[in-house]
């Protein structure tokens, strides 16, 4: 235990720097893949069959193969067939956003769909365009109802990052793991890699609790102390909690 913490302190610019990494590849990842859920969300529930049914190959396709996989093609099959060799950061960013993008679009399409039709029917009956149908009335009531499945997509997106040691990437689990090589305590660095794994991920979480929160309250909608609505009861003063 002391070997492999004296050394550990003593090169925490390494750790730093790999753990720069991983939050690089956690948040940029979650950037392309909020953006493609989006996307591919959008045109699930579009008018044109050919939107739809583009959205469903794309989205069936990346949720029915390995990311691991996705990730080795991206980092070795591309080059091979289009001669330009993509970085392992870029590379991992963008089977991440991929992958998540793609189960992120079913979030997407649920949520649009819990929307209440009279909602919808009431724009329309406002005379709103599409867009301002889409902006004003249902994504706002939508997106709070996204917020909790996105939350664990981003959990799950942060703990698939150590899979870009596979790709030369040196990221948190990179350094604690040559580190271990180097000190031989096994033991150490990998509750070393969880403690720290665990704290991330709980920051990530009280982050989304409160855009949680920030949404329910800008729809008028009262929230507990865990960011949850209160629902009222028939004759109950305040709602039961």
């Amino acid at each position: 235990m002391g070997d492999f913490y004296t050394y550990f302190f003593d090169h925490l610019p390494d750790v730093g720097s790999g753990l720069w990494v991983t939050v690089e590849a956690t948040v940029l990842g979650a950037l392309v893949a909020l953006a493609l859920s989006f996307v591919f969300g959008l045109m699930a529930n579009s008018g044109p069959a050919l939107a739809r049914g583009v959205s469903r190959v794309v989205v069936e396709f990346f949720r029915g193969t390995s990311l691991y996989v996705q990730l080795f093609w991206l980092y070795y099959a591309f080059p091979l067939l289009f001669g330009y060799e993509l970085t392992p950061l870029f590379c991992g960013v963008l089977a991440f956003g991929m992958n998540y993008g793609a189960y992120g679009s079913e979030v997407v399409r649920g949520a649009l769909n819990a929307v209440p039709k009279g909602q919808w029917e009431a724009a329309v009956a406002l005379n709103m365009t599409p867009l301002q149908r889409m902006r004003r009335v249902v994504l706002p009531q939508a997106w709070v109802q996204m917020i909790p499945s996105f939350t664990n997509l981003l959990i799950q997106l942060l703990k698939c990052t150590p899979l870009l040691w596979l790709i030369t990437a040196s990221d948190l689990t990179t350094v604690v793991q040559q580190m271990r090589d180097r000190t031989g305590e096994t033991t150490w660095a990998f509750v070393t890699l969880l403690v720290m794994y665990f704290v991330l991920a709980y920051a990530l979480t009280l982050l989304m609790n409160a855009l949680e929160r920030h949404a329910k309250a800008r729809l008028g909608r009262p929230v507990n102390a865990r960011g949850t609505a209160a629902v009222k009861a028939p004759g109950v003063p305040g709602g039961v909690r």
